[in-house]
């Protein structure tokens, strides 16, 4: 359970893209390069990445994130630094970029229990008074 200033939330997203033409080309140091990249935007944007699998043709990533972010938003952020920063540091000197592919699968997971709920009642309530 994580809190803001004015809100209790347990937002899990999956988020899963692919490269264009689903070139096999994360692998070894492009892939550790790209992790590291993906661990930079997250703290960037005060962001959780809960898990990270970097497979040779695309990315699954399984982040935390406050309300405030739309998961398409989570996902241009993700997709469109990540190829930034990785052909600005690394592809002239190696010569392939990174491309992704349109789109990207965005899905949720958490789960809200009672004790979860009283909890905010009880700290909301504490609050107004």
């Amino acid at each position: 359970m994580k809190t803001t200033r004015h809100a209790t939330y347990n937002l899990n997203y999956h988020i899963v893209w692919l490269l264009k033409y689903r070139q096999s080309v994360l692998v070894k140091e492009v892939a550790d390069r790209v992790r590291d990249i993906l661990h930079e935007i997250a703290d960037d944007k005060g962001l959780e990445i809960i898990d990270l699998t970097v497979q040779p043709d695309h990315i699954h990533l399984f982040v935390s994130s406050p309300p405030k972010h739309a998961p398409s938003l989570l996902a241009n952020w993700f997709k469109g630094i990540s190829s930034r920063k990785y052909n600005h540091r690394y592809a002239d000197n190696e010569g392939e970029k990174i491309r992704w592919a349109r789109g990207y699968y965005a899905g949720t997971a958490g789960h809200v229990s009672s004790e979860t709920v009283q909890d905010y009642i009880q700290r909301h309530g504490e609050g107004d008074q």
